[in-house]
């Protein structure tokens, strides 16, 4: 009986928190918190200028993916490391459903790719 107990009470803190961890990502709280990246990634995800990369459009997991690199370390970019230091899990999957939400405006990839002209 007492084994029982401990297990239903083990279940039940899982199930607690992996609905925690498994949130729903919030389109609007991704739009303000990623006010920061406006100002290279444009406030509609597509940058003008080719070296920041657009991210209207891109897969919600790719979005939240990268972020996680480059919180890591895995991605090496000393801004955008800085920017992602203090994204919270719940920051990263807002952000991402925000910018994957947008139309993207990227038809093709000339002038979008280190060297192409």
């Amino acid at each position: 009986m007492k084994r029982a107990l401990t297990l239903l009470s083990f279940g039940a803190v899982l199930a607690f928190a992996s609905t925690q961890l498994f949130a729903a990502a919030s389109i609007d709280a991704g739009k303000q918190k990623a006010a920061a990246c406006f100002a290279c990634h444009g406030t509609d995800g597509n940058a003008v200028d080719p070296q920041y990369p657009r991210l209207a459009g891109q897969y919600n997991v790719y979005l939240q993916q990268v972020l996680h690199e480059y919180k890591d370390g895995h991605r090496n970019n000393a801004i955008m490391k800085g920017f992602v230091a203090t994204l919270s899990e719940q920051d990263i999957q807002d952000v991402a459903a925000y910018f994957s939400s947008l139309p993207t405006k990227l038809d093709g990839l000339q002038g979008h790719i280190q060297g192409d002209k």
